[in-house]
């Protein structure tokens, strides 16, 4: 990908792992999925979180339907993202079953407004964030529109990034505005990302 810039990388990439996630077949896809939620209801951070942050899967994503349903039957509050209309910024609302979810023009299910209340208090929580895939520093291909981005830049919580192993590689391209997660779950392992630091003369630490 030599002499292509990161916008153009991110858009191959993403090309490369839709069709890593087709290749999967229905039974590969549960059994995947289960191992993960598995996993990630195994953490401390986790267990400890008094509001787990979770985006409400579609298609061939990496189920959080289910991990949604066992959070609330663990007695958790669970809180998931609506698109502010106009804009590229979305809020979280609380959420007591998938009945108050709508589908969206996008075709994403979101919480009805009417239905739910607004999350304003962050604190103890772990935010799960989708992506197409994830590399070993913790970084994240999303979908190109940013949402994630920019509410994570004022995010101070714990992030963990949810994924099958085969949509883990070493590097990722990654812009200024890109932020790690703190944790990589995927159905064969759990990883803790140790961020990186910038020092002040402009190096990495």
């Amino acid at each position: 990908m030599r002499g292509t810039g990161v916008k153009e990388q991110k858009n191959l990439l993403r090309e490369k792992y839709r069709d890593i996630r087709r290749s999967l077949s229905p039974d590969e896809k549960l059994e995947t999925d289960a191992q993960i939620r598995q996993r990630l209801m195994k953490l401390y951070q986790y267990k400890n979180a008094r509001v787990v942050m979770t985006y409400v899967s579609k298609g061939n994503e990496t189920d959080t339907l289910e991990l949604i349903r066992a959070a609330l039957l663990d007695g958790k509050q669970v809180s998931v993202p609506r698109c502010v209309e106009g804009s590229y910024e979305m809020r979280f609302y609380y959420i007591n079953s998938l009945q108050q979810l709508e589908k969206s023009s996008f075709g994403v299910y979101e919480p009805v407004e009417e239905l739910c209340k607004l999350q304003k208090n962050f604190r103890n929580s772990i935010c799960i964030v989708p992506g197409l895939a994830f590399d070993s520093r913790g970084f994240r291909l999303g979908y190109g529109k940013g949402y994630y981005d920019r509410f994570l830049a004022g995010y101070s919580g714990t992030v963990v990034g949810i994924c099958s192993s085969r949509c883990v590689c070493w590097r990722l391209p990654c812009g200024k505005y890109d932020r790690a997660v703190d944790l990589l779950v995927t159905d064969k392992y759990f990883r803790k990302i140790h961020r990186q630091v910038e020092s002040r003369l402009g190096g990495i630490v």
